[in-house]
């Protein structure tokens, strides 16, 4: 398994914000490392699953209520949820009560802007960077923003500076070693 830098963004985030939400494509690791919250004290459920689903939609007010502190995966499959955390943070502030996930695209619902400001922090996900696959600390970006720029210490060049870029950063992709499968991974994955 492969620490994410959003680890630490998400925890910061759960520590002093009512609602946290974890966007970003699919398939980049967004619901297994939410997974890792959830020993936390934290329920999780998934709108992946239909009876889920069919009761977030059918009394999102009565879904939510029965949660103290909960993860709620896929939450743009039920976007009128959005309006009952609010009113559950509305009655209760406590930070990290809700921890959600969802596709990039759940930021463009009205519901979402009129609902959650001021209660919610986003933070996105992207497929895993070199030095997330590498399992090393990365302060390239802060420096570069610095205005230091730090010679790399691994430079990629010929075959495997191809295979790296042919092979991303999505997770299921890294998994396959063989080429062959890496194509109908990336087939899979639209």
């Amino acid at each position: 398994m492969f620490e994410r830098y959003a680890a630490k963004p998400i925890t910061t985030a759960l520590s002093d914000t009512p609602v946290v939400m974890l966007i970003g494509p699919r398939q980049c690791g967004k619901t297994t490392l939410v997974r890792r919250f959830a020993r936390d004290e934290r329920e999780y459920v998934t709108l992946d699953d239909h009876t889920t689903l069919e009761s977030a939609r059918s009394d999102p007010s009565g879904f939510i209520r029965g949660f103290d502190r909960v993860i709620v995966d896929e939450v743009q499959r039920a976007p009128e949820l959005l309006r009952a955390i609010k009113q559950a943070v509305d009655m209760d502030r406590r930070p990290g009560r809700f921890l959600l996930t969802g596709s990039a695209n759940i930021l463009t619902l009205p519901q979402v802007s009129e609902s959650l400001a001021g209660r919610m922090e986003i933070v996105e996900l992207m497929p895993l960077s070199r030095a997330e696959i590498a399992g090393k600390k990365s302060n390239f970006l802060k420096l570069a923003f610095e205005g230091k720029l730090a010679r790399p210490k691994q430079v990629l060049t010929g075959p495997d500076m191809v295979r790296a870029v042919l092979v991303g950063g999505y997770p299921e992709m890294l998994q396959r070693t063989e080429a062959r499968r890496r194509q109908a991974c990336g087939a899979r994955l639209y």
